[in-house]
């Protein structure tokens, strides 16, 4: 049959079976990795959850890029990616992912959303919407905090995927210009049927050098049922409880403090940044990621800690690299570690040749196992019309 001549490959092809991710079923008591262009990708992701963090949101990736995509089981990494063109633009792994990884989706209308949430629900714990990010590419094509100023379209998208899918929907927005504004936002996105709503605590011409206002995340706090996660100037696990108190927001998230020190998720407090740098790239390079998004974590890491002058030379070393290897070698992961460490996996974030092996087994084995079932579909018929054809006995 099928399995015997593909061994595990089309067993590990599906790694939930006939199910399903675990989805979230508790967004109260938690600390958050946030949605970060860039940032919030597999590297990161798994190693904020290796400190302690509760959820960790995917960055934002835009409806558009979903549609029509190829999800494929990666044997190798024991990830699954999801594949447009020649690049993954997703990447996930089940075995430390699974009931915690929140899927950020940048859409401007139910029909893409619904379309571009089912291609990937059935292997992440939620699906959340950006209703809050302020850039213009988000903005302009009615995206992000576009989506605040047109509620009816935003609950419009919540709705309908509240009812089209089987895992849990919330939403991440900013505060509007009053708090009479934000408090009807925030109530009608909660009528739709969200599990829980993020709130970043700055107005949308603010950017992160501008204070959070904590303080204006009580009255929607005070007015929702549903739990609220707060964002914004929440550095490390040690501000949990006083965001708490000044919001009575039920979780936080944490954003530039994770980027910059993905140890501050940890209960036991941050680790030498040297430490977390090295831990980041070994993960990194374990799971196959790209140099160019190795070196962006890297870099902001190093600025954060304003380790750029001519008294760290690793920050100009760091720059000038071309490749991983060259990356590691700057923080004493040398040669040898790189190759020991290294994934040659099915299909990098980068362009792969065997991508097109893979599809093509891929798309021989679904060929297979319809050919098996029209088979054994042509066999029951033909048993049953030989046993009409039976004389009958009186």
């Amino acid at each position: 049959g099928i399995n015997a001549e593909y061994g595990s490959l089309w067993h590990d092809m599906e790694p939930w079976g006939d199910g399903r991710c675990p989805i979230v079923h508790e967004y109260r008591n938690k600390m958050v990795l946030a949605p970060m262009v860039r940032g919030s990708l597999l590297p990161l992701r798994l190693l904020a959850l290796h400190h302690g963090a509760d959820l960790v949101y995917t960055d934002e990736i835009v409806d558009k890029k979903v549609h029509g995509c190829v999800r494929l089981w990666n044997p190798e990494l024991k990830t699954v990616d999801f594949w447009k063109g020649d690049r993954v633009f997703f990447r996930t792994e089940p075995e430390r992912e699974a009931g915690r990884v929140v899927f950020q989706l940048g859409t401007p209308d139910s029909v893409g959303a619904l379309r571009a949430a089912q291609e990937v629900a059935r292997d992440v714990s939620a699906i959340d919407i950006n209703m809050g990010c302020p850039k213009h590419f988000s903005v302009s094509g009615g995206m992000g905090s576009a989506l605040l100023r047109k509620p009816e379209v935003a609950c419009d998208i919540l709705k309908t995927l509240v009812r089209n899918l089987d895992c849990p929907v919330t939403c991440k927005v900013r505060l509007l210009g009053s708090t009479a504004e934000s408090l009807d936002l925030v109530r009608r996105l909660e009528a739709t049927g969200i599990a829980a709503i993020a709130v970043h605590c700055r107005f949308t011409h603010e950017r992160d050098r501008d204070p959070a206002h904590w303080e204006d995340l009580r009255p929607l706090t005070s007015a929702l049922s549903i739990p609220v996660i707060a964002n914004g100037d929440v550095f490390t696990r040690a501000d949990l409880d006083r965001v708490k108190a000044v919001t009575g927001c039920d979780s936080a998230m944490l954003a530039r403090g994770a980027l910059h020190r993905p140890s501050a998720f940890s209960a036991n407090g941050l680790v030498p940044l040297d430490d977390d740098i090295k831990q980041y790239l070994d993960i990194a390079v374990k799971v196959d990621s790209h140099h160019k998004n190795q070196k962006y974590v890297v870099e902001r890491m190093l600025k954060a800690a304003k380790r750029t002058d001519n008294s760290h030379p690793e920050f100009q070393a760091a720059v000038r690299s071309k490749n991983s290897e060259q990356l590691c070698g700057v923080f004493g992961l040398d040669q040898e570690w790189y190759h020991q460490h290294k994934c040659g996996s099915w299909g990098g974030a980068r362009r792969e040749p065997m991508f097109e092996d893979f599809s093509t087994l891929a798309a021989d084995i679904k060929k297979k196992m319809v050919d098996k079932r029209k088979l054994e579909q042509e066999g029951a018929e033909g048993e049953e019309e030989s046993s009409s054809k039976k004389p009958r006995e009186d």
